[in-house]
């Protein structure tokens, strides 16, 4: 949207999208602000566990993610992009990329993310935008979205992070996609985040992280949804484009060309992928593979309905 007007950046400068006093008072507290709560999904203890956990924290997800253990140097995907209807001001509905190492059951998982997300509560408003996220202690105190704390280091004077994503997908309509990667610097030990086509945006720094500072274990892509169980019912805030995997291209929303990042800096396609829903009532997820979009998922569903009270 931002590129619409024409406006350039001066020589040497970056955009930083401008934070009101409107969007500090939005969050719950100061020390809420523009982080995530609390919503670890670990995918490997989750194929035995019940999904108690995963839909207890209001959090829920249906994701994609890398089986087998592996040292990880990035990964990458483009990702279909919609604008979600979103039921209450304080939830959100998300498509991204996670980088992950650490343990999933203390407080020292490093999580390294980036998507488009909607999310009133941070935006004050319901449109798509893009976004990044960081963690270094399991979502606890550090970290947060954007250039909202200090972390990520911006690089680019055309992306704009926070900035709104248009145009948006619509249904049975007109398909658009977003391309995101993550990768390491092999020299400098910095994890860098890119948007489309050799459009570095930044970076993360590799002394913000513990784990991360060697190398990823485990991506994730896919889509999260914070249900805050409005009036005691299953929220209707949409994940993806709000309908379900089955109804395919054009309807459904995807993710497809999924990648990662080896330790030669090379980017080789996924073929052994599992998948998790926590809820598929609510929101689900379907993988497939072909020689146009390699490893590839449709995802999402419009949560609250009559199988999903």
């Amino acid at each position: 949207m931002w590129h619409r007007n024409g406006t350039t950046c001066p020589k040497g400068t970056v955009l930083i999208r401008r934070s009101t006093t409107h969007d500090v008072l939005r969050a719950k507290s100061l020390f809420h602000f523009a982080k995530k709560q609390p919503n670890v999904v670990n995918p490997t203890s989750r194929q035995t566990d019940t999904f108690d956990v995963v839909i207890g924290d209001g959090h829920e997800h249906a994701i994609a993610y890398t089986g087998t253990p592996q040292d990880v140097y990035g990964a990458k995907a483009t990702i279909n992009v919609w604008d979600p209807s979103i039921q209450e001001v304080n939830e959100f509905s998300l498509s991204q990329i996670w980088v992950l190492s650490g343990s999933f059951d203390g407080s020292d998982l490093n999580s390294i993310e980036a998507g488009w997300q909607v999310s009133p509560e941070l935006y004050g408003d319901s449109r798509a935008r893009l976004f990044t996220y960081w963690t270094a202690d399991s979502y606890q105190s550090n970290g947060c979205y954007n250039l909202l704390c200090a972390g990520f280091v911006q690089t680019s004077s055309r992306i704009a992070l926070g900035a709104a994503i248009s145009p948006v997908s619509q249904y049975a309509a007109n398909q658009y996609e977003i391309t995101i990667i993550i990768w390491k610097d092999p020299k400098l030990g910095h994890w860098w985040m890119g948007y489309g086509d050799n459009n570095p945006v930044g970076y993360w720094p590799a002394e913000l992280f513990t784990h991360l500072a060697d190398c990823a274990t485990l991506v994730e892509w896919g889509g999260e949804v914070l249900n805050s169980m409005p009036d005691g019912k299953h929220t209707s805030t949409g994940m993806g484009s709000g309908h379900f995997p089955e109804e395919g291209f054009g309807k459904a929303s995807f993710f497809r060309n999924l990648e990662i990042v080896d330790a030669n800096n090379s980017l080789s396609s996924v073929h052994d992928i599992l998948t998790l829903a926590a809820n598929t009532n609510c929101y689900d997820i379907k993988n497939s593979y072909n020689n146009e979009w390699g490893t590839y998922f449709y995802y999402g569903g419009p949560g609250n309905n009559p199988q999903c009270p």
